[in-house]
């Protein structure tokens, strides 16, 4: 994820001011808000986690790069996901990037996951096992056959945007990952708990993690 400005005067996150608004798919809940927090705790101080709170409004990251887009609107900073990070910092004048998830959580941070309640899983352990291993698959195809892969997306979601540009975003150094081992996310829990939204610190991730993934090196 990519805190993108196209205000001149934010370099950082010490810049915003009151009436500085920032997109984020949903305030104080999503992952973009969250980490959002975890920066202001780390700048300001722990106590001031929530500083950034309400300069966050919630637009979708399509809707986010429409206003961004538009030099009238007072929307001009977006916490953005790829494609949308790509296309901001090429066709928004002034766009640049204030910070990035892996400069606050020191490291790759798990966007996409499988929830599902223990009670199916425990009652559905062939299913979960086949998600598993059909999750494995299509990360060896993305590995082995990229272009593959994105016909395959271009097909299931009917995005325009060329293959040649989604192969090229997809090389983007330090973008995106394809790794099945959840990443971050012990970090992402701690701050929950620290901000009472988890009654309970968990010691690993295999706490809050289904048996079916307890091999894998995650953090």
């Amino acid at each position: 994820m990519t805190l993108i400005s196209r205000d001149p005067n934010i370099k950082s996150i010490k810049d915003f001011g009151p009436n500085d608004k920032i997109a984020v798919p949903t305030v104080k809940v999503s992952t973009q808000a969250i980490v959002l927090q975890i920066a202001a705790g780390e700048t300001f101080g722990a106590d001031q986690w929530s500083k950034l709170d309400p300069n966050t409004v919630q637009l979708g990251h399509p809707d986010a790069y429409v206003a961004m887009t538009n030099a009238q609107h007072e929307v001009r900073n977006h916490f953005a996901i790829p494609p949308f990070t790509f296309l901001e910092l090429k066709n928004v004048p002034g766009a640049h990037v204030v910070l990035t998830s892996p400069d606050i959580m020191g490291g790759p941070l798990s966007q996409a996951q499988f929830f599902t309640t223990t009670k199916f899983a425990d009652a559905n352990p062939k299913i979960v096992q086949a998600v598993r291993d059909a999750t494995k698959e299509a990360h060896d195809l993305i590995r082995s056959d990229t272009k593959a892969a994105v016909e395959i997306y271009k097909e299931v979601t009917g995005d325009k945007t060329s293959v040649e540009d989604l192969l090229a975003w997809l090389k983007e150094p330090g973008m995106m990952e394809w790794n099945l081992q959840p990443q971050g996310t012990m970090k992402f829990a701690a701050h929950l708990f620290k901000t009472g939204t988890l009654k309970t610190m968990p010691k690993s991730f295999t706490d809050y993690y289904l048996p079916l993934s307890h091999d894998l090196k995650g953090n």
